[in-house]
């Protein structure tokens, strides 16, 4: 055990020496520390690494692919081509042997293969980090896609990730980059989406909700799992034969009108994001296929996002903002979701990028629109005006970015900001008749309720109070004693200051008479009055330097 974590540590650490120095790095840090924005740098600096990279990570195992596509939406981390280089990032990992497939769905199952289908494919599909995916057919003549769980995956994701959230720790106590950046949060947020991935009740689960969600649209299509022949590490459901969108032929794309199809396409997922505040958070072209009857499907729902009510109002204000091109809207919807110090927050520089970003986005078709880019490289802006975006806006740019290349290849003239601004207007009215729904309306008719029970008792005590002339209102606004404390010391050192005046002005005075007695050629009575005002300034200004932080310090504990 401890040869297995000495070598993931020595993976880590030489992966670390290899792109400490390298110009990624310090395009990333000169950017935390606002000296060069990664706009600035020159592309060729590190234009030869992302395939290089995008391979070490390959090299470094399962858990640092996902880590690379979770990074992929992190353009305040990354320049531009490493991102598209991580967008694209799979592992390339060996298959399981049919006889490892078989054995774990007995185990987790409780039938042999041969008895639940009558026909399995020992050749997978798919194969990947987590599972590896087979065709079979059912009984009674459903054909169904079989999601087997590698062996020991579990285990092997979250040793890394115990690694990765160590080494994550260090990192942010001892670089201010790091802290900035939130390394321990990307962590974090990966261990979230693995934990999700690697449990397969949660996906049969998902696949359901998706399914109820967008019942109404008749060009999407959902599979659904077969529950009997499901488990964690297993997953039965609906073998759907379809090509992926980027690799239809061009006659095809001439031949069919795909504007239906977006238009359920681009409003199914407004409506997942601002109405139901569950969303397919995974939609790249792998996983969006058009099937043979011309329907999109909507597969692997392993990685689904979830929107609080508060959030899916502040991105339908972003939404809408976007689709008008109102760059002060977007900023306002963008700050009220977002966490800063107004005292450090660079809010007016933060407002004039936004507007610069969303002004130089001019173009309104889908072959020349990036509408999940412009959301990502918001977070880049925010990042540099000491400004953190919720990580709800990594997942929105991210479902956009994969949108942006989907729409893009069906409809090249497709214009998504009038659709955005048509599809919320219904989506709008949906959310108002769902937040009207008996439950809701139930839940404010107790809170009324509750009013009108409480409301005479307590108007009969203000209104007794008022008649007693016994009615107070305290207000903890300013400490009074504090208040005039600190306008008698001023009044004090006012004085002082002109006691002090007066008997340097009188000394000098006196200097001009003459007298019997002197000190160094002075008059003894000037003289004294010097080292009087001398005294007294010195401990006036004592008292400034040293007294007046000391009372501050007292009033403070």
């Amino acid at each position: 055990m401890a040869l297995e974590q000495l070598d993931k540590y020595t993976k880590f650490f030489g992966f670390i020496l290899k792109y400490y120095n390298s110009d990624i790095v310090k395009s990333t840090t000169n950017s935390a520390m606002n000296e060069m924005t990664v706009e600035e740098i020159p592309k060729d600096d590190f234009d030869d690494q992302p395939e290089e990279l995008v391979e070490d990570l390959k090299r470094m195992g399962p858990t640092y692919v996902k880590l690379g596509q979770l990074l992929s939406t992190r353009p305040d981390l990354l320049p531009d081509n490493y991102l598209a280089a991580l967008a694209g990032l799979q592992d390339d990992v060996e298959t399981i042997s049919y006889q490892e497939v078989e054995n774990i769905f007995e185990e987790e199952i409780g039938v042999k293969i041969s008895k639940a289908f009558v026909e399995f494919n020992p050749v997978p599909l798919a194969s990947a980090s987590i599972g590896q995916v087979h065709k079979a057919v059912l009984h009674s003549g459903r054909e169904v896609a079989v999601k087997i769980q590698r062996p020991g995956v579990r285990k092997n994701f979250f040793d890394d990730l115990d690694a990765l959230k160590q080494m994550a720790a260090i990192a942010v106590s001892h670089s201010k980059e790091a802290k900035k950046y939130a390394l321990d949060d990307v962590v974090e947020e990966l261990r979230y989406i693995l934990l999700n991935e690697l449990d397969y009740h949660k996906e049969a689960q998902n696949l359901m909700v998706l399914k109820e969600n967008l019942k109404e649209y008749s060009h999407l299509v959902i599979p659904q799992p077969v529950v009997e022949y499901s488990s964690s590490k297993v997953l039965t459901m609906d073998f759907i034969e379809g090509k992926k969108i980027t690799s239809l032929g061009h006659l095809k794309k001439l031949e069919t009108d795909f504007n239906p199809l977006i238009d359920d396409l681009v409003e199914a997922y407004l409506k997942q994001i601002i109405v139901d505040g569950f969303a397919h958070a995974d939609p790249h072209p792998g996983n969006i296929h058009l099937t043979s009857n011309d329907q999109i499907a909507l597969m692997d729902l392993g990685m689904v996002a979830k929107f609080s009510p508060k959030m899916m109002e502040k991105i339908m204000m972003l939404l809408v903002g976007m689709s008008k091109k109102d760059g002060d809207a977007i900023t306002e919807a963008l700050l009220e979701m977002s966490d800063y110090n107004s005292a450090t927050a660079n809010i007016e520089n933060f407002r004039k990028n936004i507007n610069r970003l969303v002004l130089e986005s001019t173009s309104t078709k889908a072959e020349d629109m990036e509408t999940g880019r412009i959301v990502l490289q918001m977070n880049r802006i925010a990042a540099n005006d000491g400004i953190k975006l919720p990580v709800e806006l990594n997942i929105l740019g991210k479902i956009l970015l994969n949108l942006d290349q989907i729409i893009a290849v069906l409809t090249p003239n497709y214009n998504l900001q009038q659709a955005i601004q048509k599809f919320i207007k219904r989506m709008v009215n949906k959310k108002i008749k769902q937040e009207l729904k008996p439950e809701n309306v139930y839940g404010l008719l107790l809170d009324n309720k509750k009013l009108a029970e409480n409301l005479p008792g307590r108007l009969n005590k203000i209104t007794e109070k008022l008649a007693n002339n016994e009615f107070e209102i305290k207000i903890n606004a300013i400490d009074e004693t504090r208040l005039t404390d600190g306008f008698q010391k001023v009044a004090n050192r006012i004085t002082s200051g002109l006691i002090i005046a007066a008997m340097i002005i009188g000394a000098a005075l006196l200097m001009r008479i003459p007298s019997s007695y002197s000190i160094l050629g002075y008059g003894i009575l000037p003289f004294i009055f010097f080292l009087i005002a001398i005294g007294l300034g010195l401990f006036l200004i004592y008292n400034i330097m040293f007294k007046d932080e000391n009372f501050r310090n007292d009033k403070d504990s």
